[in-house]
């Protein structure tokens, strides 16, 4: 079973205004400096949409890793995910999922994954990934919803 978990950012911006902006590769690219993240293959710059992939390059502990990820669902302006094909993950899946009400709107993520090396993997999951994934995204949707 893999690790998950939930984070919610809340906005005045609209719904199909954030949509698109998660899905902007360039405001990924800004949110992630700290990390080095640089789209290196696939759709490299603007919107990604269904279908397409994306090959990031970054620094993470300390160590330079290389992802594909592909949209593998988008019905917008309400949801999409994007799914590791190639990379450190032995699984990862993130849902984006966006609500509007009169206060703005609502972008539920639910990120599973897993970890290669077995119970060994399951381990530096619970001590060490969880959070700190958790962390890139909270980072991330920071950079979004301050005006990105």
């Amino acid at each position: 079973m893999p690790a998950s978990f939930e984070c919610v950012t809340r906005t005045t911006m609209s719904r199909a205004e954030l949509f698109h902006l998660s899905l902007s590769i360039d405001a990924h690219t800004e949110s992630m400096g700290h990390s080095k993240e640089t789209a290196v293959a696939g759709v490299t710059s603007g919107s990604i949409g269904l279908g397409e992939e994306v090959t990031w390059r970054a620094w993470h502990f300390g160590v330079p890793l290389r992802m594909t990820s592909r949209i593998t669902y988008l019905e917008a302006p309400s949801c999409f995910v994007d799914e590791q094909v190639n990379g450190p993950f032995r699984y990862f899946r993130h849902v984006h999922d966006f609500r509007e009400d009169a206060a703005g709107t609502t972008m539920t993520e639910r990120i599973e994954f897993a970890a290669p090396f077995g119970p060994l993997g399951r381990l530096v999951e619970k001590m060490v990934l969880t959070r700190y994934l958790k962390k890139l995204i909270e980072t991330r949707n920071e950079f979004l919803v301050s005006g990105a």
